[in-house]
């Protein structure tokens, strides 16, 4: 069975806030079955010379289907789109455009708002980095409201794993909200993904399951 190795145990920070949520979301809007690895992070699970031989950097989320290990939530949720042939549309244009919004999610918009946070985070609030990050953060922020003007879901007329992704990218708490405030299509969009009902099933069931240090 696939093994999705997860956090069982993380920092209160943390807390619904790690990137294996975006592959259990995907795993329960497919129907995929699965078992969870759980991963004690503070008593640095994520060291181990076993979990390193899967994923040299030591992070999650990483899955083992029978033997195919795959790290990176944005590769895990292409294969698992691939394996089940779901939030995947089957023509290759189509397949094109999730690509495309998938790589979007986690380099165009990511990287300058994960940016920004950490700067602050560090006590740059305030200082000429944040302010030339605030700036580029505003402008990616921008085009994509442009994008979701007139657009149901990212990348084609149907929710798809590019969804996924750029949704918990826009949710994360590395995500300032009030970046979010002047962008009404952008929050929007976030919502309807959000409510979807495997979503919710998703982030219930981590809660239940994944303790705090």
């Amino acid at each position: 069975m696939l093994k999705v190795y997860g956090f069982s145990r993380v920092n209160e920070f943390a807390r619904g806030n790690t990137r294996d949520l975006r592959v259990l979301w995907a795993l329960e809007e497919m129907g995929l079955p699965y078992e969870i690895v759980g991963m004690d992070h503070p008593n640095h699970a994520l060291d181990s010379d076993e979990f390193r031989a899967k994923n040299p950097f030591g992070q999650i989320p990483v899955i083992d289907d029978d033997g195919v290990v795959v790290t990176e939530s944005g590769a895990i949720l292409l294969y698992l789109a691939r394996k089940s042939g779901k939030l995947m549309p089957h023509d290759l244009a189509g397949e094109a455009q999730v690509l495309r919004w998938t790589i979007a999610a986690l380099s165009t918009i990511e990287v300058p708002v994960l940016a920004l946070w950490f700067v602050d985070m560090t006590g740059g609030k305030g200082t000429e980095p944040h302010e030339a990050l605030h700036q580029w953060s505003d402008m990616r922020l921008e085009q994509l409201d442009g994008w979701l003007a007139h657009r149901t879901f990212i990348a084609t007329d149907e929710f798809t794993v590019a969804d996924i992704l750029m949704t918990h990218v826009l949710s994360a708490r590395s995500t300032d909200p009030s970046l979010l405030k002047p962008y009404q299509h952008v929050r929007t969009y976030q919502t309807r993904c959000m409510d979807r009902p495997a979503w919710k099933r998703t982030f219930d069931a981590y809660c239940e399951r994944v303790e705090t240090a």
